[in-house]
């Protein structure tokens, strides 16, 4: 379980990825990881609502920008959602990118 209030998130680029990501995108550590605080998880299969913890994260760190990495299948749409929810209810003007992969590996948008 992540900690809302950590030194790790100060100042921190956020990574926010779904889990199965990393698997079909072959150079997604060189491209996306580097240098950035990853938090890894799958609204399918984890069947939580990230959006108020990822809210909390937001509001009480120096959070520099924030990119979210989601495959192309819907169940990810949930993950998107998440954190438009939590970036709109943080307060804060935080940069962000939605990086879409398609289900063969590569980026669609």
């Amino acid at each position: 379980m992540t900690k809302i209030n950590t030194p790790y998130f100060d100042g921190a680029k956020l990574l926010i990825v779904a889990d199965c990501a990393a698997y079909a995108y072959a150079n997604f550590h060189q491209e996306f990881i580097r240098g950035k605080v990853t938090l890894v998880g799958c609204p399918k299969l984890d069947g939580v609502n990230y959006s108020e913890k990822l809210t909390e994260i937001l509001r009480n760190n120096e959070i520099k920008s924030v990119t979210v990495v989601r495959m192309e299948v819907p169940c990810c749409g949930g993950l998107e959602m998440a954190v438009k929810t939590a970036l709109q209810a943080s307060g804060k003007f935080i940069p962000w990118q939605i990086v879409t992969i398609s289900i063969d590996g590569k980026i669609i948008d």
